[in-house]
């Protein structure tokens, strides 16, 4: 039986934004809210990986901060494995139209990430080590890493928003 972890990869910088964009607003609700609704509608639970976020389950990157998207994707791993689910899927706060039902688009054998929104993901739990592996190595590519898993680069019929720059977002 698959149980699905859901995994918002938010500890970012946001340099190129210029402020906390998981609290920008997009269609009048925080980035971070409409992640997380997305993931809910397909996961048994979210957390918010690399941030303290009110409202929220959230852990820490691992090892540590600053290691990108690889350090969320670690900790949402190791967390899922302790916790007995068998894959994480994965998403950025900076995607805020992510498909309610993508987990059904990613479903395959092994890994699977979003061809325009990479850090949109589905992987197995049982990849957490050959991250760990990845990471020590020195690799901080999640590009990289889903190349050395193997992972199926699925195309959506539309790109997904990447939102790292406000004027990235539609007028309100």
């Amino acid at each position: 039986m698959t149980r699905l972890l859901g995994a918002i990869l938010a500890g970012g910088q946001a340099r190129r934004f210029g402020s906390d964009k998981a609290q920008a607003l997009y269609e009048g609700a925080r980035l971070i809210d409409r992640v997380a609704a997305a993931l809910a509608a397909q996961c048994e639970t979210v957390v918010v990986c690399g941030r303290d976020e009110p409202g929220f389950a959230c852990i820490p990157d691992w090892p540590e901060p600053g290691q990108g998207p690889l350090g969320g994707l670690a900790a949402a791993l190791r967390h899922a494995e302790a916790q007995g689910f068998t894959h994480v899927l994965s998403a950025g706060v900076d995607a805020p139209d992510l498909p309610h039902a993508v987990s059904i688009m990613l479903a395959g054998k092994g890994a699977a990430i979003v061809e325009s929104q990479p850090v949109v993901g589905l992987w197995p739990v049982a990849l957490g080590g050959a991250l760990e592996a990845f990471m020590a190595g020195s690799g901080r590519s999640l590009y990289r890493f889903a190349d050395a898993v193997a992972a199926r680069r699925v195309e959506l019929d539309a790109p997904l928003m990447n939102v790292n720059r406000p004027e990235d977002l539609p007028p309100a």
